[in-house]
């Protein structure tokens, strides 16, 4: 089965009428943990896919650091549509690198992370708590990269660190 179909699944599950609600996946914290481990495997798993060369277009990637103090400073809705931005970006930046690998190690690895970020993608784009919808033309902090295992590693830091902070922000308002 998929990597990435729990984390479908978990949304199909929770899909109400009109709105989907995020309750049940970020009040249990092991699936958060979960898809920390999954992107640890992945980036595991491309740096030891054999002769990776340097992509001949550089990928765009996110700068996905922040200080925590600056992230409370933020609304659930503004940390998620800055997520959404993070998230949309290192999508591209998959399927770009895709087109460009023709080591199968590396390819099917590509594949994986897409299928996981474009999940986390849609799933966040049906969650909105204030009025407006995310638009996708915003533009996050970024940087070029040639080297295919920067995808991994942004992808990971993304997961561990804004991703699963925004999941703990939620619990504390959802998860009475």
């Amino acid at each position: 089965s998929p990597p990435g179909l729990l984390l479908l699944t978990s949304f199909l599950l929770h899909v109400k009428e009109d709105r989907a609600s995020p309750t049940r996946l970020v009040c249990d914290n092991r699936l958060i943990q979960k898809y920390i481990v999954e992107a640890k495997d992945m980036e595991k798993g491309v740096g030891q896919c054999q002769a990776l060369p340097p992509l001949s277009c550089p990928a765009v990637l996110p700068l996905v650091d922040f200080t925590f103090q600056q992230w409370k400073s933020k609304s659930n809705e503004t940390k998620r549509r800055e997520i959404l931005c993070d998230l949309a970006l290192l999508v591209g930046a998959a399927a770009a690198a895709q087109g460009q690998v023709s080591n199968e190690c590396g390819a099917r690895q590509l594949s994986q992370l897409y299928r996981h970020a474009n999940s986390f993608l849609l799933l966040l784009q049906t969650f909105s708590w204030e009025a407006g919808h995310w638009e996708p033309s915003c533009s996050p902090h970024s940087m070029e990269q040639t080297h295919i295992t920067s995808i991994f590693l942004t992808y990971r830091q993304l997961v561990q660190g804004k991703l699963s902070f925004f999941f703990y922000d939620l619990a504390k308002v959802l998860c009475k």
